[in-house]
């Protein structure tokens, strides 16, 4: 007896570990629902798995965007020449109009969330003036009290810095650095695994608590996601590259659609499509030198479907909490939206552990903001999915649309010297 359950316990972890992550929290949300209808009375104490999920990811949020960040510009290497700027200009201005999309789409579609406010204290900023100023004040915060607190843009201000000061360090030091983000990413990692647990444990509670129509909530906050991303997909995409190559979008828009975005839809992961993406421009006869660096750098800063993500999540715990915003803080707000992504990490679910950082900006506090992460587990199956395909057909679409502009004005100059 003892041995068979040894034995289930062993395969239960093996499972836990090794198996599709997105599939366990699928089972992990059908189960929340399934006890909370049949067994409410039950389903409020698995709350706790709920609760020990969200604690560990406010413990390593704030230490991992800290690493990452620094590690990142520390160990950057300086003085590479590369014909990607043009494709470095798309990838910024792609990745900003996305966060005005979600904008644009979340005062549209305001969405509500059910979350566990209780007695906290929210000092909503009154204007835009009040918000730069809570910017500036946090921006200089007490780097340790900025750790402590969860102040993600002083955490952001203080990585930045370092990782300037340390790329004239020696290399012993970046390597450790890099390590300790890598040493703390796998520990996020291990905290992911146990994701399905702590959805299955919060979505149960929940329910339990609230009833099923806290669910509505979250279908219309994925309908604006999905809406978001597409608009972007299929109408600001095709304009930029419009503006680029001077003819219709719509074939390379549709072919780069097909080829990448399909397959990172089922990766999830900007990193894992970069071979099928550098075949692509391998077959539309791209230069090599300019895709060979435009492609890994668009899979770590081209993430239009992030900011998407973190914008209209910020703005949907905004909306909860009854806090008006004026144009220029939603503005100011796509302009933070568009760098967090950029340093987005490399995680599944990434751009949720950036949503503290734009709620910050509001007062809220990092015990709601970590609610409304869990909340983007929930959907996270298919809004990741939809998040990566976009980032990723938009790195090889805005590499080619480049590349093709180039290509015509050079053909324009040598009709001209001729």
């Amino acid at each position: 007896m003892k041995k068979q359950q040894k034995g289930f316990v062993r395969y239960f972890v093996q499972l836990l570990v090794q198996g599709s992550l997105v599939k366990q929290i699928s089972i992990g949300l059908i189960l929340g629902i399934l006890l909370a209808w049949l067994a409410p009375s039950v389903a409020k104490p698995v709350g706790i798995l709920g609760t020990l999920f969200i604690g560990a990811l406010k413990a390593a949020a704030p230490v991992l965007v800290w690493l990452l960040v620094m590690s990142s510009i520390a160990n950057h290497k300086t003085g590479q020449k590369s014909s990607v700027r043009p494709i470095l200009f798309l990838y910024i201005i792609g990745t900003f109009l996305a966060a005005c999309v979600a904008v644009a789409g979340s005062i549209l579609f305001p969405s509500t969330l059910q979350l566990v406010v209780n007695n906290m204290k929210i000092s909503p900023p009154e204007d835009i003036i009040e918000v730069l100023k809570g910017v500036l004040l946090n921006v200089v915060a007490n780097p340790i009290d900025a750790l402590l607190n969860a102040n993600y843009i002083g955490i952001l201000a203080w990585s930045t810095g370092l990782g300037i000061a340390l790329r004239h360090g020696k290399e012993s030091t970046k390597s450790m650095v890099q390590d300790l983000a890598e040493a703390v990413t796998q520990v996020l990692r291990v905290i992911i695994r146990f994701a399905p647990i702590g959805i299955f444990g919060l979505i149960s509670a929940t329910i339990a608590t609230t009833g099923f129509h806290a669910l509505l909530s979250y279908v219309q906050l994925l309908l604006v996601l999905l809406g978001c991303m597409i608009f972007v997909a299929l109408v600001v995409n095709p304009l930029i590259v419009f503006w680029m190559i001077k003819r219709n979008p719509y074939p390379l828009v549709f072919y780069c659609l097909r080829e990448s975005g399909i397959t990172a839809f089922f990766t999830r992961s900007s990193a894992a499509n970069i071979p099928v993406n550098m075949a692509m421009c391998r077959r539309m006869n791209l230069n090599e030198d300019t895709y060979s660096i435009s492609i890994p750098l668009g899979a770590i800063i081209n993430m239009g479907g992030a900011a998407v993500t973190i914008t209209v999540l910020t703005l949907a715990a905004v909306n909860t909490l009854g806090i008006n915003i004026d144009l220029p803080t939603a503005v100011l707000l796509s302009v933070v939206s568009a760098v967090a992504a950029c340093g987005t990490s490399g995680v599944v679910g990434g751009s949720l552990l950036l949503i503290p950082l734009g709620c910050s900006m509001f007062g809220i506090s990092n015990e709601i903001a970590m609610q409304v992460v869990a909340v983007g587990m929930i959907i996270g199956v298919i809004q990741d999915s939809v998040e990566t395909a976009l980032n990723s057909s938009t790195d090889v679409l805005f590499t080619a649309a480049a590349c093709q502009a180039q290509e015509t004005r050079i053909a324009a100059d040598q009709l001209t010297q001729r």
